[in-house]
């Protein structure tokens, strides 16, 4: 997928470079490339490449997939077991999916071949180590230089940076973090008695930690079991981990992958933009808070990064260049800043009484609803609380 003409693309100039290939990268140089500029995403790894992370795909996210996308589910979730740290468990059920489950390497590949049919270019093994907007490596004040490992330079009208939770860009920007998490996960093959049992059903457990929490989501032959919590409880959390593979009854089963990851929030007053270089996805700290969803903010935030990461490419000067990075500032807040808000609240009431949410969603007919729908994509977390008087008042009252 490189590609090979690394001196072409020093003297070229770019509309776009996009800086890492996940989700938000993907789905920014797609909405770029569609726009008919030129685009280039620059990759560290090779594709496709393994990420810690469950692959449940929710309304939200199936709803920012490029048109003609076609999910490649492993498997489709109709029911969900509920626990409270091993116990009390009840399963509720949907007639209708409520959500679908993929495998991250051909889903992050297919986003990329989906804008490389739009008109993007790929350059994978290539690491970013910095970019300048001033300098002599810059010709002039509409190009932001890009500078990878062993010095060459790659020149752009607009940077788009998608580079993960530990992303060189968002420390140009200067994201700033107020939530990190700690997420383990195992890649268990299972034999075919086994995965029949979980086929189209998940298993969510509010776990011994405040704030944890950990799943199982069945792909085929292989379950993805993992468990979050705050950073800080390393050790506590891989006991559960621990603990928790051994009590489903897994730990005879050899893991074909054991990963983790660190998973950011931003704080409210968080910059996603400096000059021409915009920040979208994990490297602008946008996930939801609570569930530490992140693949629904990485696409929607990586399509608004590209569309205008366009306008910030035609700017003339930097007054016009502020406006447009101001207006998806905007946008970014507007949207999935409210739904981070809301996200927020619902984790510290978890965080208080996890007990009081397990006995709502597994037993108030509402609650469940409510779930389901949010998975779905009907509705949103934060619409919830602002079209429902009765959600709204609740969360106030147990706010206090």
């Amino acid at each position: 997928m490189s590609s090979e003409n690394s001196a072409d693309d020093a003297r070229q100039v770019w509309d776009v470079v996009v800086v890492g290939a996940g989700p938000a990268g993907a789905s920014a140089a797609y909405a770029a490339a569609v726009a008919g500029r030129s685009v280039l995403i620059l990759e560290k790894a090779e594709l496709p490449r393994y990420k810690t992370c469950g692959g449940g795909i929710i309304g939200p996210s199936r709803d920012a997939l490029p048109p003609g996308f076609e999910l490649p589910f492993r498997d489709r979730v109709h029911a969900v077991t509920f626990s409270l740290d091993g116990k009390f468990a009840r399963t509720r059920r949907s007639r209708n999916m409520l959500f679908g489950l993929i495998n991250r390497p051909e889903f992050d590949q297919q986003l990329v071949e989906h804008a490389q049919k739009a008109g993007a270019e790929v350059r994978t093994g290539a690491t970013v180590t910095r970019v300048e907007q001033h300098g002599p490596a810059v010709p002039d004040r509409r190009t932001v230089a890009v500078v990878l490992q062993g010095g060459e330079t790659v020149l752009a009208r607009a940077v788009i940076g998608a580079d993960g939770s530990a992303s060189r860009i968002g420390a140009h920007v200067g994201v700033k973090l107020d939530q990190v998490d700690l997420g383990l996960e195992a890649e268990i093959p299972v034999p075919e008695t086994v995965a029949e049992d979980w086929a189209g059903r998940v298993l969510i457990d509010w776990g011994p930690m405040p704030g944890s929490y950990g799943w199982v989501f069945p792909k085929g032959d292989t379950l993805t079991v993992g468990v979050i919590s705050a950073r800080g409880e390393g050790a506590a959390t891989k006991r559960y981990l621990e603990d928790f593979i051994a009590r489903l009854g897994l730990a005879g089963f050899e893991p074909e992958l054991s990963s983790g990851h660190l998973t950011r929030c931003r704080s409210d007053d968080s910059p996603l933009s400096r000059g021409r270089v915009l920040v979208c996805g994990d490297a602008a700290g946008l996930l939801e808070p609570w569930t530490r969803e992140g693949i629904s903010f990485a696409l929607r935030s990586g399509r608004l990064a590209g569309e205008w990461a366009v306008r910030i490419a035609e700017a003339h000067d930097a007054v016009d260049a502020r406006r447009q990075a101001l207006n998806y500032a905007f946008a970014i807040k507007a949207g999935l800043g409210v739904e981070m808000s809301v996200g927020r609240r619902m984790l510290t009431l978890f965080e208080r009484r996890p007990g009081l949410l397990h006995t709502a969603i597994t037993g108030f007919r509402p609650a469940w609803n409510a779930f389901a729908k949010i998975t779905r994509g009907s509705t949103t977390l934060a619409e919830l609380v602002r079209t429902h008087p009765v959600a709204g008042r609740a969360l106030n009252r147990l706010d206090r």
